[in-house]
């Protein structure tokens, strides 16, 4: 305690034995007093000695909390094992779908399955009306011994082409738009890329201009700041976050506007192959009226006729996604009745954003929760293209098999999942929020002694509570937690263990 101090402190001593000696001397007043006056005087002399107490308690633990420095709760570093996992969503699909086609034009006569049912293999989807069975069994024999036509198929080639005309057409005019698009949005990445670059180089121009200023003085503390800026200033010249994501998204868009031009040809020869093969309105009546005999397919048709004898069949266990038949129409071969998803093989569909992607393999395990209910899972498939969501962000696409699918599984719906990427037993670790981070990497203070000490740490894997620690802290070291506080090397603290 330095001299100021110590008068002060003898001062407010003095004080204190001055009003404790009037209060004894006082004398006693000489016209009487009532015993309601008496009381008041016994109150105020009780309260006020009181506050003389409270005072000098707050003044005595001011000194003391200057003398002892600024209170920190620390945590422990402790040995321990950390599971690092990756948490996502994703959708649950089937692995396998099978759409069933007519496979002849013949009356339907039950439609057994609605969309959402759960069927069994072997299950009926639909049964054809047994006496349109019969007539087109008959008509099929006809036509064999008729004459074998190409009406039918004509038809559908020329039909197919249409459709492939169409959809020519229509993939082309979405291509060249997703074509435009990106290579619009590559050029905003390059403008701001070099925008960056641009505004980083002044600012280094700057720096060197200040750094002459101060160069007669080469052992100031301006001098060594303006070194370490202008280091800084180069590092970030070469090594700028927002730099290198941008130039990513612009290589990720360079290889998306590559597949567009490759599919672009493509479309381009399916246009030009489907105009020269669809069939003119001539042709086409004239093939009507020559083959309007042999409609019917002749042994295909009872071919067909025969397998429906007994309905469609379900070919696996799964659930019915779309149901187009209709109960009392015909449907022409090779419209579609009935679509099957199969619940013997179901997986998990996610996406994860670059930044999650190299903690994620092939074979990795994972736990399902669908509904509630836990599943194992294995990762079976990562995409090697990027997409973007609906916020631009670049993600990829991958697949998660379940183990043991069973009957409460539903398709469609969400599915949570925890990928187990890593793991790591009997390491040194600490709470991640104690962790702070800087342009040089990783510390955290700790409490030696009563002071504050800045140490650099080197961090493995990490779950969602803690961070293995591989260089820079034993176990036992008290980490500080506070944050939000002006910490310094060499700051006088209070240390309070929280563990």
């Amino acid at each position: 305690m330095d001299e100021a101090e110590q008068i002060k402190s003898e001062k407010k001593e003095q004080g204190v034995k001055d009003m404790k000696k009037d209060l004894k001397t006082e004398k006693a007043p000489k016209t009487p007093m009532d015993k309601k006056k008496k009381k008041k005087i016994v109150r105020r002399c009780v309260f006020g000695g009181i506050a003389v107490v409270i005072v000098l308690f707050m003044t005595v633990n001011s000194i003391a909390a200057k003398n002892a420095g600024v209170v920190v709760y620390t945590t422990t570093a402790e040995v321990g094992d950390i599971e690092q996992t990756l948490n996502t969503s994703g959708t649950v699909k089937s692995e396998e779908t099978k759409t069933y086609f007519a496979p002849v034009a013949v009356e339907i006569g039950t439609v057994n399955v609605s969309a959402g049912d759960s069927i069994k293999k072997g299950q009926p989807l639909v049964t054809y009306d047994a006496e349109a069975l019969e007539s087109a069994r008959q008509v099929a024999e006809l036509k064999l011994q008729a004459n074998e036509g190409g009406y039918e198929s004509s038809i559908y080639k020329d039909n197919k082409y249409i459709a492939e005309l169409g959809e020519a057409n229509i993939n082309l005019e979405v291509l060249e738009q997703q074509i435009t698009d990106s290579e619009n949005y590559v050029k905003e990445l390059e403008k701001k890329i070099d925008d960056k670059k641009t505004w980083l180089a002044h600012e280094g121009t700057l720096l060197q201009v200040s750094l002459l200023d101060w160069s007669d003085q080469p052992g100031s503390e301006e001098y060594l700041n303006l070194q370490k800026l202008i280091q800084f200033n180069t590092y970030e010249q070469q090594n700028n976050k927002d730099i290198l994501a941008w130039q990513e998204e612009v290589e990720l868009y360079q290889e998306k506007i590559a597949a567009y031009k490759e599919y672009r040809s493509e479309m381009k020869s399916q246009k030009s192959s489907s105009e020269g093969g669809s069939m003119d309105s001539g042709s086409k009546s004239q093939l009507e009226a020559n083959t309007q005999m042999e409609r019917i397919e002749g042994q295909k048709t009872l071919d067909a006729v025969e397998e429906v004898a007994g309905g469609i069949l379900a070919d696996f266990d799964g659930v019915v996604t779309e149901v187009e038949a209709v109960e009392g129409s015909t449907p022409q071969e090779g419209t579609k009745l009935v679509t099957v998803e199969s619940t013997e093989k179901v997986k998990v569909t996610i996406t994860v954003s670059k930044y999650d992607l190299e903690k994620i393999q092939l074979g990795q395990t994972v736990s399902i929760d669908i509904g509630g209910k836990k599943y194992d899972g294995e990762v079976t498939k990562i995409n090697r293209m990027a997409t973007t969501n609906q916020s631009g962000a670049a993600v990829v696409g991958a697949e998660i098999e379940v183990s043991n699918p069973d009957e409460d599984i539903y398709l469609g719906v969400e599915a949570r999942v925890e990928i187990h990427t890593a793991k790591a037993e009997g390491v040194v670790m600490i709470p991640v929020e104690v962790i702070n981070t800087d342009v040089e990497g990783d510390f955290v203070f700790v409490a030696e002694n009563g002071m504050v000490a800045k140490k650099r740490i080197t961090t493995g894997i990490s779950s969602d509570s803690y961070s293995e620690i591989t260089d820079g802290l034993s176990e036992g070291e008290a980490v500080i937690m506070t944050m939000g506080q002006d910490l310094t090397e060499g700051m006088p603290v209070t240390a309070i263990p929280q563990n």
